[in-house]
């Protein structure tokens, strides 16, 4: 398995092919869709993937905030390759680029299941848990410095 990082724009191939990833491992479990509104936010955003030659097996996406912060969302393995450093991999490389960037700090709103994934790669909880997408979340974030 070659797998190889790649950073691509809103409504490329690449895009689409993330877009079906996310739709397959994060929404479809709940029964939810994504709604335009949410879509309509990628088109600003800086969109990363994980593929084995042509197949996308994982993805996220990155959005630039104020105070030299970065939010990494829709962090998406597909079902069959988790467990395999995939998550880990991408994530890494999405902290590198940001880093590059200029930004001093990566958050998130993690699902309370990934909780653990996090804080493995140094990223700590902030504040209290709250619910998105009808599920247990919490804030977490690293510092990049």
């Amino acid at each position: 398995m070659e797998i190889q990082v790649k950073i691509f724009s809103y409504n490329t191939p690449e895009y689409h092919k993330a877009l079906n990833l996310r739709n397959r491992v994060l929404r479809k479990p709940l029964g939810l869709t994504f709604t335009p509104e949410e879509l309509k936010k990628d088109e600003e955003d800086i969109h990363f993937g994980l593929f084995d030659d042509e197949t996308i097996v994982a993805c996220l996406i990155l959005t630039r905030t104020e105070n030299r912060r970065m939010k990494m969302r829709q962090v998406a393995v597909d079902d069959n390759q988790q467990g395999k450093g995939l998550g880990k991999t991408l994530s890494l490389a999405a902290e590198k680029y940001a880093r590059q960037l200029g930004f001093g700090v990566m958050f998130c709103n993690a699902r309370k299941t990934a909780v653990p994934f996090y804080q493995a790669l140094g990223y700590h909880t902030v504040g209290d848990e709250f619910t998105e997408v009808n599920i247990p979340h919490y804030m977490m974030e690293k510092a990049l410095v």
